[in-house]
């Protein structure tokens, strides 16, 4: 089976609308969605509504922090993605709140893990951005292969039988063999706001007949995206960044 990856979509209907189209050129048989659906852009009842529809379908979703933060005023945010949240619950209507409320943290299915951020203490929202973070992931799992995102940088950790961590940057469109004598992490990039200095859209291809992932980026209309921000009333830096892919 060909799984489609999208993770950090943030409203941002441009990049997810390309992204969708991409994998579905390839013709994927499954898809899973690991969080972080509002926040930053200008279009989340869209981006939910389209992820409701996948789940509805069988799809796999998670949900991330500022999902969570639509139902509880827990989360904590710098001042202006709070401004995007606060703004963000006006936008959606109940069965979309409804719907990023119930979304469980994480879901398991076999050897494999999908979840927003770290496997460890998942409610707290850990980054794995190194690979100290990552082994504090590996030992609060056995799954051979944790998927997540919530860093917006594409990145693989590989632990070895003897306990040794590597990790290393995927590149683009180039199939990376997920060898079974290895338990992985696999952290997606950004569909709606990549941090990795590349602008362009960020999802991923799982083949589970072959263990193999690819990474794929989108280019899309950031002017479009970015005049949404802007006319929407939102903090203009999160329409800035979308040019820098930071």
């Amino acid at each position: 089976m060909l799984i489609a990856l999208f993770a950090d979509i943030h409203a941002n209907r441009q990049a997810f609308e390309a992204c969708l189209a991409d994998a579905r050129a390839r013709n994927p048989d499954g898809y899973a969605f690991l969080g972080d659906y509002v926040g930053y852009g200008a279009d989340p009842e869209w981006v939910v509504d389209q992820v409701m529809a996948f789940a509805r379908q069988g799809a796999t979703a998670v949900r991330g922090n500022h999902d969570n933060a639509i139902a509880t005023r827990d989360e904590t945010m710098n001042v202006p993605a709070q401004i995007v949240i606060d703004w963000t619950r006006g936008e959606l209507g109940q069965p979309a709140r409804s719907f990023l409320s119930t979304l469980p943290l994480a879901t398991r299915s076999g050897g494999i893990l999908h979840i927003h951020a770290s496997a460890w203490h998942p409610e707290r929202w850990p980054y794995i951005f190194d690979v100290e973070s990552a082994s504090q992931s590996f030992a609060a799992t056995d799954a051979s292969i944790t998927f997540c995102g919530h860093v917006h940088c594409p990145a693989l950790y590989a632990r070895s039988a003897t306990a040794k961590i590597t990790s290393f940057v995927p590149t683009d469109d180039v199939p990376v063999p997920m060898l079974a004598t290895r338990r992985w992490i696999v952290v997606l990039g950004s569909v709606g706001q990549p941090r990795d200095g590349n602008p362009a859209a960020s999802y991923a291809l799982f083949d589970t007949r072959k263990s193999e992932i690819v990474f794929r980026r989108v280019p899309y209309d950031i002017e479009a995206a970015a005049a949404r921000i802007r006319a929407r009333g939102l903090p203009a830096r999160f329409a800035d960044r979308l040019f820098e892919g930071r």
